[in-house]
This record gives structure tokens, C-alpha cells and sequence, in this order.
């Protein structure tokens, strides 16, 4: 038999409306009403001034590491915006912005990467996960979500992230083909900063594009520029639109860049050029958003600055409250490991748990016999 041609179409858009020098393409303009625009650029500047303060404690030994989200404010808040409360969203780890504006208190965030779990425990008016740091691994449980939905009948949609390392996981493909088959509800967004921690992104895929990868998997996907809040506003739009309808997943790659390191234990000048950076420094989200919404009459310059001294105080009222919430007993309790695994404690949990009660004792003596034989030195004294 003779070879035929297996007809697949083969086109990805890249979507850019308002570019870096804010120059706006009126024609692709969405309808945003002016306090929704207010609260995009609000959130968008809460996440980069907690994530700037939140540097200076890691650096002061204040914070354990980081991975920072500057630069990713636009992905995150552009695309977080077009969901509900009872819809799904399922962060990685650099959605600070969004994940601000779906009620995270900022407190919670800087306590997790100071070490406590409690941190992550997602605010209880929002279906939201926790923060996932293994990389990929959050992306089948979004499908899962997804599926259950289409099982219960339910109109709702998953809203889930992951960076351009995530797509050199088995976790993602499986994901987004599950996805597909089953024509789950959920929004894939993928914040292309360019590099898996060190390693390029030429040296993980040979395909000029995150967004084309949806070809395979027969479902929509797009390239949109990652530092433009209304263009990833008006893809994730789309999707979202056709997921709740029934329509089944999409694949958004937003192109960006990392303007910090992976995380504050990383040297990007060894594998990244100064002069890259400082031209996609140039690109960054938060300036030309300021100048569109200048030029489009929503918030004046001094609307500007009073929203950044809104901001200031939020920030440092949640650098006090985390810190002193760092130092009680409820958090520092050493029970905590062991009570909120199990709903039945199983016989080796409690076994655990007695023995460490045993050492807690001890230490308790120890420290009282202590502190007495200093009192009765200090008496005799």
C-alpha cells in the first residue's frame, strides 16, 4: 500500500497586545472595567514588593530560601483573574501574585518558606492547593480535579501552573494527555522564564515552542507574551471560557523571564549573560502596566504612589505578624509532626509520638534543674 498523508493542523499563535514600551493594539484591546484593572495592577505590585522584602530577610537570615516570582506578576495575575472562588486553582510556586489575590495572606506565605507547613494551608473561601515544589507533580492531581468535575457534573474549571523545566517531566505529558482524552476542565499555563534552574531551554526541547506541544495532545494552545497582563488576560479568557463550556483543556505558554535567581541559593551569572538580563529588565510587567493605565485615565501618577504606600504598609504589618506568629506555641509546638498526618493514628505514629513525649520531658527536667541550681548559685552569691 502506498504511504498516505495524515492531515494535522499545525498552527500556534503568539499573542502580544500591549508591548514594553506600552504602545497598545487597540484592535485586541480586551474590555477590562476600570476597578478590575486597579485590582490587577494592585496584586501585581502586592506580589513584587513581598517577594523584594522577603529577599532582604532571606538575606538577613530572617527567611529560610526562596524561589522568587518578579517578573512572573503578569502570568500569574492575568490569568488568575478570569476564574471564581469555587473553581480550582493549583499553583507551582511563583504565582505569588495570584495566589495574594485569591486570599493567601501574605504572613502564610513567609512563614512556609520559613519552614512551617501551616503556611500552606489554603485560605477556606477559595479552592486552592497548596504550594507544590516538586516540579510537575501538582499537574495530574489538576487533571484529577478536573475529571472529578465532568464525573459530578459540575461547571466549573482548574486553573493550574508550571514552568518550561515541568515540561521535561513525565508528570506534564501525562497530565495533558489525560486531559485531552477526557476532556477535563483544566487550563494549563506555562510560565516560560527560559531556563530550568541552569539549563536552557534550547537544551530541553528541540521545538520553538512550550505551546505547540497541545498539537499532540489535540487540544488549543498559544504563545502569548508572558510580561503583558492583557494578552495573557485575554488567552486565559478564552480558555477559560471554552473549558467551562465544556470545550476541554488549553495550553497557554507565556514567554518571560526570571529577573532574580531560581531561588536566593542561586548564581544565574554563571549560566545567564548580564546583558540579557538587563534588556528583558526592559519588559518587565509592572512598568508598561503603570503607563497603560496612565495613558488609559484609570490611576493617575499619584495613584501610583499612594497604592505603593497601601502596599508598603500591608507588606511590613505581615512581616511582624508572621514573625510573631513564628514564635508561638502553637506553631512551634513539636506534636505538630506527627498529630496532622493521619484522621486514626496508627500504632507506630503513636509509638513515635509517646517516645517523643518521653524526650520532652526529660528536656523539661533537665532544663528546670538547670535554671534551679543557677537560682541557688545566684542566692548564695
Amino acid at each position: 500500500m502506498p504511504r498516505t498523508v495524515i492531515e494535522i493542523a499545525q498552527k500556534i499563535e503568539y499573542l502580544s497586545i500591549l508591548d514594553e514600551n506600552a504602545n497598545l493594539d487597540k484592535s485586541l484591546e480586551p474590555d477590562i472595567p476600570a476597578e478590575q484593572l486597579k485590582t490587577m495592577y494592585k496584586y501585581m505590585l502586592l506580589g513584587r514588593r513581598t517577594d523584594e522584602r522577603m529577599l532582604k530577610m532571606q538575606r538577613q537570615g530572617r527567611l529560610g530560601t526562596f524561589p522568587q516570582s518578579a517578573g512572573h506578576e503578569a502570568i500569574s495575575m492575568g490569568s488568575v483573574i478570569n476564574i471564581k472562588k469555587d473553581d480550582w486553582h493549583v499553583p507551582a510556586y511563583r504565582e505569588l501574585a495570584g495566589m495574594l489575590y485569591r486570599g493567601w495572606p501574605i504572613e502564610n506565605i513567609i512563614l512556609f518558606w520559613n519552614g512551617f507547613e501551616e503556611g500552606t494551608r489554603p485560605p477556606e473561601e477559595v479552592n486552592d492547593l497548596p504550594i507544590c515544589v516538586p516540579i510537575a507533580s501538582q499537574l495530574p492531581h489538576a487533571v484529577g480535579i478536573g475529571m472529578a468535575m465532568n464525573i459530578k457534573k459540575e461547571k466549573n474549571v482548574v486553573m493550574t501552573y508550571f514552568g518550561d523545566g515541568a515540561t521535561s517531566e513525565g508528570d506534564c505529558h501525562e497530565a495533558l494527555n489525560f486531559a485531552s482524552v477526557f476532556k477535563a476542565p483544566v487550563v494549563f499555563v506555562c510560565l516560560n522564564n527560559q531556563y530550568a534552574i541552569s539549563v536552557p531551554l534550547e537544551r530541553q526541547m528541540a521545538c520553538e515552542t512550550v505551546a505547540q506541544k497541545a498539537i499532540a495532545y489535540n487540544m488549543p494552545g498559544i504563545r502569548v507574551d508572558g510580561n503583558d497582563v492583557l494578552a495573557v488576560y485575554v488567552a486565559t479568557k478564552e480558555a477559560v471560557d471554552r473549558a467551562r463550556a465544556g470545550g476541554g483543556p488549553s495550553l497557554i505558554e507565556g514567554l518571560t523571564y526570571r529577573l532574580t535567581p531560581h531561588t536566593t541559593a542561586d548564581d544565574p551569572k554563571r549560566y545567564r549573560s548580564d546583558a540579557t538580563t538587563d534588556e528583558w529588565m526592559k519588559k518587565e510587567p509592572l512598568i508598561r502596566f503603570a503607563k497603560y493605565l496612565q495613558n488609559k485615565g484609570v490611576m493617575s501618577a499619584k495613584d501610583l504612589e499612594d497604592m505603593e504606600v497601601e502596599v508598603d504598609t500591608l507588606v511590613k504589618a505581615a512581616v511582624t505578624k508572621a514573625e510573631e506568629m513564628a514564635k508561638s506555641e502553637e506553631l512551634l509546638n513539636p506534636y505538630n509532626i506527627i498529630d496532622h498526618v493521619f484522621a486514626d493514628v496508627p500504632q507506630f505514629l503513636q509509638e513515635q509520638r509517646d517516645e517523643l513525649g518521653e524526650y520532652m520531658k526529660r528536656e523539661n527536667d533537665r532544663k528546670a534543674k538547670k535554671n534551679a541550681k543557677k537560682s541557688e548559685t545566684g542566692a548564695l552569691s
